[in-house]
């Protein structure tokens, strides 16, 4: 790219660099653990600036679930499609959660940032708890797309959802994830392969 091209890009608004912030800190560190005065300081804006766009990190929290659920939802459908060049019907899966898990996709894997905010502060905050269940519903409809059509494909794509939400959590708390990768992989053939 030359000079000229990279200069009409115009520079993030304080808005976007407060929720990029945001969104890489509480991905990385956690709701709670990351204070506003951390936020404010990371994005370079003064306090009146930060509270103008986020009136309380309430705001910040579910305007981070937003950003994170459009860009995971659309690297996910994007390596399904991609994988599913090779891999048949839901055994995509196993080559799009090795992406992520292995930090190909979207940084460093931290798990999932909606069950990691739902235990942070879903009793705290039901704004976060709701979000999640939209998370979860787009992801599950995504992998239903996957399957052929069958009077048990919607039953089939729910328990693979829950599948791959477990093989999130073991790949999270584990030093390899190849173990839940493997136990993903059986999962999918058991439910999915017919003889």
């Amino acid at each position: 790219m030359n000079k000229k091209t990279d200069a009409s890009v115009s520079p993030p608004s304080a808005r976007e660099r407060i929720l990029r912030t945001a969104h890489d800190l509480f991905y990385a560190d956690g709701l709670r653990a990351t204070g506003i005065d951390r936020v404010i300081a990371d994005a370079g804006v003064t306090k009146v600036t930060f509270y103008r766009h986020f009136p309380s990190k309430n705001d910040l929290i579910l305007a981070y679930l937003t950003l994170r659920h459009e860009r995971w939802m659309g690297w996910f459908t994007e390596a399904l499609a991609r994988h599913g060049e090779t891999s048949k019907g839901a055994h995509a899966l196993i080559p799009v959660m090795k992406e992520w898990f292995g930090g190909k996709a979207l940084g460093d894997f931290r798990g999932c940032a909606f069950l990691n905010g739902v235990t942070e502060m879903g009793p705290v905050m039901p704004a976060v708890v709701e979000a999640t269940r939209q998370h979860k519903q787009q992801m599950t409809d995504a992998i239903e797309a996957l399957l052929p059509p069958s009077g048990r494909r919607k039953k089939i794509a729910e328990a693979l959802s829950t599948a791959v939400d477990g093989a999130i959590v073991h790949a999270q708390y584990s030093r390899e994830s190849m173990p839940a990768l493997k136990a993903l992989q059986l999962i999918v053939e058991k439910l999915t392969d017919t003889d």
